[in-house]
């Protein structure tokens, strides 16, 4: 039998409790990542609001680049686009400066919601265009499938199915390369039916 003294309940912290930031900004940040987790957005963007004004009273960059990229996510769920696109510019800018590759992969993705939210397709599919050489670029064929399903996607929503089924025939040949039979297939069999409804 061993002799152990056990911690007075009133002393146990609660496990599942995130230690909070002691800098007010990273404090307000990470509350306004759980906010939007919960999806309670009103509060999400205050919170970021209120990181982003602390960020940038200490020239912090990182976090000014952090806070707009997640106010950027805030208004793409409220359909703002138009202040999804500024927000997500600034964070382009300083990740630019930054030469981040990944955080600007990152943006053009929601750059690419925006612009489809706008119906600004044109712009949209450019972007696309430029991720695809960036995932070709870095040998990521995932990138480059789920690129090409959302420009089909984009062709599908501006009524090109000629372009549409186009892209399925690339993403088919990508899965065919991969030894994927019967995804590549299936969206053979996807750009079929588009060809046939042209």
């Amino acid at each position: 039998m061993t002799n152990t003294t056990l911690q007075p309940v009133q002393n146990i912290a609660p496990v599942d409790k995130k230690k909070r930031s002691s800098d007010p900004a990273q404090a307000e940040y990470e509350d306004g990542k759980e906010f939007l987790e919960k999806r309670e957005l009103a509060q999400a963007a205050l919170a970021f609001h209120n990181a982003l004004l602390a960020f940038e009273e200490k020239d912090d960059q990182n976090g000014i680049a952090n806070a707009s990229n997640q106010l950027g996510h805030v208004c793409l769920q409220r359909l703002e686009y138009e202040k999804a696109l500024t927000h997500y510019q600034r964070a382009w800018d300083i990740c630019e400066k930054k030469n981040d590759p990944m955080s600007l992969i990152a943006l053009s993705n929601q750059f690419v919601t925006v612009r489809q939210g706008l119906m600004q397709y044109p712009e949209a599919i450019q972007i696309c265009l430029d991720l695809l050489d960036s995932y070709s670029g870095n040998n990521n064929p995932e990138g480059v499938v789920s690129t090409l399903e959302r420009m089909v996607a984009i062709y599908l929503e501006t009524g090109d199915k000629a372009k549409a089924a186009d892209g399925y025939r690339t993403i088919a040949s990508i899965h065919a390369r991969y030894k994927h039979k019967n995804i590549a297939e299936r969206f053979m069999e996807k750009a079929q039916a588009l060809e046939e409804a042209v």
